[in-house]
């Protein structure tokens, strides 16, 4: 009776581990876009510290830069729940979309009147793009 129990666990697990498990939500999701070589990325950062560049595989944010994270997600909360757009200055270089759960926020890197949140963000972007997921932009 144990040992039936047993591969009954085994196989659930099994098959629970097969469909994904309980996938963690995400913090944000940024796409980036620009007029230079290398702008376009996108990087979506969940709960857990996972963190995915244009689409390729989930790697492990450090445990300071998943704080970082939250800390800009919460941040963002106040602009993204207004669905914030900053228009793009004259200079133009790179431009942000980011949504997190309580709506999104756009903007361009000379965007006028930028809160401190989006420099963060656009600097947060940047170091995981090269640090973590190794790309050069």
């Amino acid at each position: 009776m144990r040992r039936r129990a047993a591969i009954g666990g085994l196989i659930a697990a099994t098959v629970f581990a097969g469909c994904g498990g309980i996938k963690a939500p995400d913090l944000f999701i940024v796409e980036r876009t620009g007029r230079v070589a290398g702008a376009r990325l996108t990087v979506v950062v969940n709960e857990e510290g996972g963190v995915r560049c244009n689409g390729g595989a989930t790697l492990k944010l450090s445990d300071p830069q998943l704080v970082e994270a939250r800390a800009i997600q919460e941040d963002l909360q106040e602009l993204a729940s207004k669905n914030s757009s900053l228009p793009p200055g004259a200079r133009s270089v790179l431009s942000y979309h980011v949504r997190e759960e309580s709506g999104s926020v756009r903007f361009s890197d000379d965007s006028s009147g930028q809160p401190h949140v989006l420099r963060q963000l656009a600097l947060f972007v940047l170091q995981t793009a090269q640090q973590v997921c190794h790309l050069p932009s």
